[in-house]
């Protein structure tokens, strides 16, 4: 079984004849008999798949890397999170992924409108099933718990991932950007409501 290990700014993937998904050039080092090839749009999840991918805009490239040894992988000196799936979803924007092992499947969830007044909408990466996937964020992450009655609020370019029983909403209304003249538009946040982990990066895109 594939083993993905993060190491500050870098993740290394431990192959024994397995084969993993990870961003298309993210790639630093490898050693061993490793071979790469192009995974389309989404990593082989399907024309159904990558179309909602494309209407989206949620769309990831991947590559697949197939054999044995060792692949060292960075993506713009971003830091690196490791996460072990037991059947469970997390979902995550398609920019922080960096690798997938095998037994995960990749989709697209539409979400928001709630509370919107300017049509706009949002889309998230799911990553589903059994296995680990690694993100990245600028800067380490920040995990924020969300409890029943005890809803938490998050500025949208600050969001990482998330996971757990929870609904999340387009908050439209006054934010912090504004307040600030940083705002383009009408201000939104995003409300995560239920029980389970919002995973926020101390810098803004």
């Amino acid at each position: 079984m594939v083993t993905l290990t993060a190491d500050k700014r870098l993740l290394h993937a431990d192959l024994a004849g397995e084969t993993i998904r990870a961003a298309s050039g993210s790639m630093v080092a490898y050693t061993g008999n490793v071979e790469f090839k192009h995974a389309g749009m989404g990593g082989g999840g399907g024309f159904k798949a990558a179309l909602k991918q494309k209407v989206s805009g949620e769309s990831i490239k991947l590559m697949e890397c197939s054999g044995s040894g060792r692949v060292t992988f960075a993506q713009d000196a971003m830091d690196v999170t490791v996460i072990d799936l037991t059947g469970d979803t997390l979902a995550v924007e398609s920019e922080h992924i960096l690798a997938v092992s095998g037994g995960l499947t990749l989709d697209v969830k539409f979400a928001g409108l709630q509370g919107m007044t300017s049509g706009q909408g949002l889309a998230t990466t799911t990553v589903t099933g059994q296995g680990q996937v690694a993100i990245v964020s600028d800067g380490p992450l920040i995990a924020l718990a969300v409890q029943q009655g005890i809803p938490v609020v998050v500025d949208p370019d600050a969001f990482v991932a998330s996971f757990g029983q929870m609904s999340m909403n387009l908050v439209s209304g006054v934010s912090w950007k504004s307040l600030v003249g940083e705002g383009s538009g009408e201000p939104f946040s995003l409300r995560f409501e239920g029980a389970g982990t919002v995973l926020v990066q101390p810098a803004e895109r």
